[in-house]
């Protein structure tokens, strides 16, 4: 494995750990323009979500005021009402976003897909660097606010559902992350710097509590406005 990737997976608590739990649950509190512009606003503000180690499933609940229940896998979405009824269902969700621009609106099921490959691969983070076909490479590094972060490049095999191809990470000089890249391609390629921090220790691992998105420029600096999306984590449970 890339060294560089290896320290930032044993910063975070070490592969051999992680591989003790097969699932994540976390109260989760969003915000920022993201989800109004979808024509969602308000509907994940405060909520649970669960997600699979390794294995590419999310769950989150409730969702919306009617407490409804999702889940998301690669090739499929489902959304149920509060007694397990099925309501609405997604095949081949990533198909279903051709031609969408970031003002684009999204379904129901759609929104779930998106917070589903979204919290999937930000809570497997760094694991994930380890799973069959992710390819990672060092870049130069890069200074920002005074400090000196190392950059990893992660491309993803098409089998691992994501915002995007490929990746950047950055890291602090102890191996934890600070920031990571990408390109939303379900909404028009859509470029974000996502911003990392308030790591707490779970059961040995290690993970950040805060995370805001803000849109990422030609030259890879962030603006900073607006707010995309907030992400605050707690009560964090693996099992």
């Amino acid at each position: 494995m890339n060294s560089l990737a290896q320290k930032i997976i044993d910063a975070h608590g070490g592969l051999e750990t992680w591989r003790r739990y097969s699932s994540l649950t976390a109260h989760l509190k969003q915000g920022g323009a993201l989800w109004g512009l979808k024509g969602h606003g308000g509907k994940l503000d405060e909520t649970n979500v669960t997600v699979g180690f390794g294995e590419e499933w999310v769950s989150h609940f409730p969702f919306g005021p009617e407490g409804k229940v999702t889940r998301f896998e690669p090739g499929f979405v489902s959304i149920k009402d509060s007694q397990g009824n099925v309501l609405e269902t997604l095949t081949d969700p990533r198909a279903s976003f051709a031609g969408h621009a970031l003002e684009t609106p999204w379904t129901e099921p759609q929104l779930a897909y998106f917070a589903g490959i979204a919290m999937w691969t930000y809570l497997n983070m760094p694991f994930l660097l380890t799973a069959p076909g992710v390819v990672t490479e060092q870049l130069e590094d890069w200074r920002e606010n005074g400090e000196t972060w190392q950059r990893l490049k992660v491309t993803f095999p098409s089998e691992i559902a994501t915002h995007s191809t490929v990746q950047t990470l950055y890291a602090d000089a102890n191996g934890l992350l600070k920031r990571h890249d990408y390109d939303v391609e379900i909404a028009g390629n859509t470029s974000g710097a996502h911003y990392i921090g308030g790591y707490v220790e779970v059961q040995g691992l290690k993970f950040p509590t805060e995370r805001r998105i803000f849109p990422r420029q030609p030259d890879g600096n962030s603006m900073s406005e607006p707010l995309v999306v907030s992400i605050e984590l707690s009560d964090i449970k693996l099992s």
